[in-house]
């Protein structure tokens, strides 16, 4: 296997783990990966529904049924958005916030491998990723895909 494959299949076992313990620590909170990813990305700011729908690449139903569980549990709520009623805003509730809260605070397996590299490694790694990124979304933005950001753990 080259360099570049072995990197692949690095970055992807890294991400299976992380995947698998991000939908470990969610279920301790009772809630399901989608459903923690969806109160993490609002916890930064109040969404349009259509706009979860294109950042999690699906269907507006399929949000509108998360959202459902999550308001009936009291963690978010729908709000119209000031600049058009049509659209629903989803915005977390005091509840939400605490729960945001207790599940960052269950996420630091994400981290604690990072240990075993020294400070100047983590800055190296940081910056590698960075620029990866950087380019993953010039070639998607050249292919005319639509790219709004990394997830909603890396804000």
């Amino acid at each position: 296997m080259n360099v570049t494959g072995e990197v692949v299949a690095l970055m992807g076992e890294v991400a299976a783990r992380y995947n698998r313990r991000y939908e470990e620590a969610a279920a301790r909170h009772r809630l399901t990966a989608l459903q923690a990813k969806m109160l993490v990305l609002v916890a930064a700011e109040s969404l349009p529904m259509r706009r979860i729908a294109r950042l999690f690449n699906c269907d507006p139903s399929n949000v509108t049924g998360i959202v459902d569980r999550l308001e009936g549990r009291g963690l978010l709520r729908r709000e119209p958005d000031p600049a058009d009623r049509r659209v629903k805003n989803i915005t977390l509730t005091p509840d939400g916030r605490r729960a945001v809260a207790e599940l960052r605070r269950s996420l630091g397996f994400a981290a604690a491998p990072l240990s075993a590299l020294e400070e100047s490694e983590r800055i190296q790694l940081r910056d590698l990723l960075k620029k990866v990124l950087a380019a993953d979304e010039t070639a998607d933005d050249a292919t005319g895909e639509a790219v709004e950001g990394a997830g909603p753990l890396t804000r």
